[in-house]
């Protein structure tokens, strides 16, 4: 299984337009909040678009077109995961005029104070929604949900089967032990808000990434979604601190990283 990480162009890729966790990183924008572009076999999908997604795409090089866009996927409904879902789904859509693509997302997302407007649901060709343990489909792109996550809205993680290859995506969690089951994987991405725990916030900390990936033991490992005192901690030292004392390559995610498959 080739793997490379780079600014290379690739068939199948998966792009970190932005790396930035909770909600004071995203508002300074000290890391951006772009989220994550997936392409594979030429479908394209959209995790997580955060502030700034749009002008993400714009400004990587190369320009990724979100007009080329075939589904869009909310983990949840929190902004630094959702702000631009609204923008995103009418550039899909080519502004509205053209009734195409579709939106996974988790119930609570087009409820009751949606955080996806009515009249952007309108212009998409499907509406899915997310629930624990289900494998969804757009195109030759497939992907399983995890069970729900501890957090204070509903939230699902998500594993992507890309041919031989299998990419998790660990997204905002209390830890707890299911999570090893699940998450099993080629390469998992794993979502690393705090340095060190903080009681009564349903985040993963870097002892919790640690016991992870030392228990799932992926072929690579790549931390992101970093909060303030994971950046003062410096992420790229602390993945190689992990990586030692592994012994399993773990990379820290930067804004514009290529992962190639």
């Amino acid at each position: 299984m080739a793997k490379r990480l780079g600014k290379g162009k690739s068939e199948n890729f998966i792009k970190f337009l932005g790396t930035a966790g909770a909600r004071f990183v995203m508002i300074n924008q000290l890391r951006a909040s772009g989220g994550l572009w997936i392409s594979y076999k030429g479908t394209n999908v959209l995790v997580d678009p955060g502030p700034g997604s749009i002008v993400r795409c714009a400004a990587s090089r190369p320009k990724l077109n979100p007009s080329k866009l075939d589904a869009l996927i909310l983990t949840h409904r929190h902004l630094d995961h959702a702000n631009d879902i609204n923008v995103m789904i009418e550039a899909m859509t080519e502004g509205g005029f053209k009734k195409r693509g579709i939106l996974f997302c988790p119930k609570d997302a087009i409820e009751e104070d949606p955080v996806v407007l009515r009249h952007t649901r309108g212009l998409l060709e499907k509406i899915e929604i997310l629930e624990a343990n289900k494998t969804y489909h757009a195109g030759d792109f497939a992907f399983q949900t995890s069970m729900k996550h501890i957090h204070p809205v509903e939230t699902y993680g998500i594993k992507f089967n890309m041919g031989r290859e299998s990419i998790s995506l660990l997204t905002d969690t209390k830890y707890f032990q299911e999570l090893v089951d699940f998450y099993k994987a080629d390469i998992l991405i794993i979502c690393v808000v705090f340095f060190q725990a903080k009681a009564g916030i349903d985040h993963l900390c870097l002892a919790d990434a640690q016991q992870l990936i030392g228990r799932i033991k992926p072929q690579k490992a790549i931390l992101t979604h970093f909060g303030m005192t994971m950046l003062k901690a410096k992420p790229h030292i602390r993945a190689e601190e992990l990586s030692k004392r592994l012994e399993i390559e773990v990379v820290a995610a930067y804004d514009g990283m290529t992962l190639n498959f």
